[in-house]
């Protein structure tokens, strides 16, 4: 398969927008995207967080299974890491805000000692499409930044406030500047953090289909009627023939069909699919 990279030059801006912005702030909400755990865990940010108090932010829990989650979660609790699940609609942002209350718990207690109200500024970090600006919408209950299904709506930083004592920097998506793990790669081509026009979506998508007749077999029976069991080598041409996607004399429409299959399990229409357990 085509070796994927994706690193425009707005992201090199982005990060330099992040390394001014994390020297006003007391701390960072890190936005990961519950399918695609370890993808989402960008080395850039963890250079650019360190000594900052972060919240680990699960997104989109609701796409994946609970019992597949929970590993994840005692990973970070070994980790001392603090975290908050919130789902793909923005719900459960008291999560959200309780953890990051928790994450300066003892920086607001210092301020309260001295009869200070301390002031909360966190700056948002995550991969594209991880959701950041949907979150970050109703933690303050109205569209307070762009949202959108592709990677790169958000473009510049924006503060907004949450509430009297919270104020959030938004900040664009932002990739690896090199991807040396493949698989980590094509795992964020498939929650659409990559660019779709720069992607081979048919190779792209066959490789989904194998991984997902591996591990989750009974979403593919379930949504388009088919054994995950056949030839892996027809399989993907199995399933647009039953979504119906097919040229003039039969033939099936790869192109079409592929990028159905895609926005099926972006839409969560395939089922609750995580594709990263956690390391046991």
């Amino acid at each position: 398969m085509k070796i994927i990279q994706w690193f425009p030059g707005h992201m090199t801006k982005a990060v330099r927008m992040m390394q001014d912005g994390v020297k006003l702030v007391d701390a960072v909400i890190y936005v990961i995207d519950a399918r695609a755990v370890a993808a989402s865990d960008n080395p850039k940010f963890n250079d650019l967080i360190a000594g900052k108090r972060v919240l680990y932010v699960f997104n989109k829990a609701d796409l994946v299974e609970k019992k597949d989650l929970e590993p994840w979660f005692k990973r970070f609790t070994a980790e001392h890491k603090i975290y908050a699940a919130a789902n793909s609609a923005g719900g459960d942002v008291a999560n959200v805000v309780g953890g990051l209350r928790a994450a300066v718990a003892d920086i607001v207690e210092r301020y309260a000692a001295k009869g200070v109200n301390k002031s909360i500024r966190a700056m948002v970090v995550g991969v594209p499409n991880s959701g950041k600006s949907t979150m970050i919408n109703s933690l303050c209950r109205s569209k307070k930044t762009m949202t959108g299904d592709r990677p790169g709506v958000t473009r510049g930083g924006q503060w907004v406030r949450v509430d009297k004592y919270i104020d959030i920097l938004d900040t664009p998506g932002t990739l690896w500047a090199s991807f040396e793990n493949q698989e980590y790669a094509r795992d964020l081509a498939y929650i659409g953090s990559i660019k779709d026009d720069i992607l081979d979506k048919t190779e792209l998508v066959a490789e989904f289909i194998k991984k997902i007749a591996a591990e989750y077999p009974d979403c593919l029976k379930t949504r388009y009627g088919v054994d995950a069991d056949v030839e892996q080598d027809t399989l993907l041409e199995r399933i647009i023939r039953a979504r119906g996607f097919l040229l003039r004399g039969g033939e099936p429409d790869i192109e079409r069909g592929s990028a159905a299959i895609l926005d099926d399990f972006r839409k969560g229409r395939l089922g609750k699919i995580m594709l990263e357990k956690a390391p046991k």
